[in-house]
């Protein structure tokens, strides 16, 4: 017979003690393990072995499972910035459970939530609920670049989305760069601006976007634009496509997330500058 801590470990790490008695391990047999420290009991009935994150330890001790932003976060999706503490899945019946230092953030929301952390197709699904429709699409993107979601996840995404949502991931696509390329491609579709995404301009290399054909416009996040020989090449570049005809636009991380109407206007009104045909 396998010891309780092999057989938590080959049920993946977190079990229901229910499921450990029907195996043959006795409530006394697991609180003796719990007390020499050779398992972690996270609340009454769920046991562990081995590392966890703390936000993950929260999210069952609050009698649920991490979701949202924080498992996106957790698998290297880019999401828009938040403060607050675990996102935690719990039914639609369930009661969240008093736990030190909590600063959980429940989501109650249909299905049973596994233990541990919920699938990353789930968490879009409630970040779109918990944070809006440019969150979502963003995570969405950045998840489908990484090649976390099968095309199948896609599908089930889309089907579990309101109908009037499903035009989000129809218009999705797997080379955005970065969130913020992703949420500048969705606010500039919404304005009806015709747009297109990583277009190599002779003498200038590949932009981020060339608005109606006529208006480079360039994401940049601070981790790649933050050096001065970085900061003399984008010159170089925008002088060239200057020479070109075009108007390059440059905007960072928090004119992008914090002051959107400025970057609205200054987009609106390059193209109005613009002839009507170069």
């Amino acid at each position: 017979m396998l010891s309780a801590t092999d057989t938590i470990r080959d049920l993946g790490g977190i079990v229901r003690g229910k499921r450990l008695q029907t195996l043959g391990f006795s409530r006394q047999a697991l609180a003796a393990l719990v007390t020499r420290g050779e398992i972690e009991r996270l609340r009454d009935g769920v046991f562990a072995i081995g590392p966890m994150s703390e936000q993950t330890r929260s999210a069952i001790a609050h009698g649920g499972a991490l979701t949202c932003v924080s498992v996106l976060r957790m698998r290297g999706i880019w999401v828009l910035p938040t403060e607050d503490g675990p996102h935690v899945w719990l039914g639609p019946d369930q009661h969240a459970l008093r736990h030190p230092h909590c600063v959980c953030v429940a989501h109650y929301y249909r299905g049973a939530p596994p233990l541990g952390a919920a699938p990353v197709e789930i968490a879009l699904l409630h970040l779109r609920r918990c944070s809006g429709d440019e969150a979502f699409f963003a995570a969405y993107e950045s998840a489908w670049r990484l090649g976390i979601l099968s095309s199948a996840a896609r599908s089930r995404i889309r089907a579990a989305l309101p109908r009037t949502a499903r035009w989000l991931v129809e218009l999705a696509r797997p080379d955005a760069d970065s969130g913020l390329e992703s949420l500048l491609r969705l606010r500039l579709h919404l304005l009806g601006l015709r747009l297109d995404c990583q277009v190599m301009v002779d003498g200038v290399g590949r932009v981020d976007f060339v608005i109606a054909g006529r208006v480079i416009l360039e994401a940049d996040g601070d981790e790649n634009h933050a050096s001065s020989t970085q900061r003399h090449r984008d010159r170089v570049r925008d002088a060239t496509a200057s020479r070109l005809g075009y108007e390059t636009l440059r905007f960072d991380y928090a004119q992008i997330i914090h002051d959107w109407p400025a970057v609205r206007a200054s987009v609106l009104g390059a193209l109005s500058r613009m002839p009507a045909s170069r």
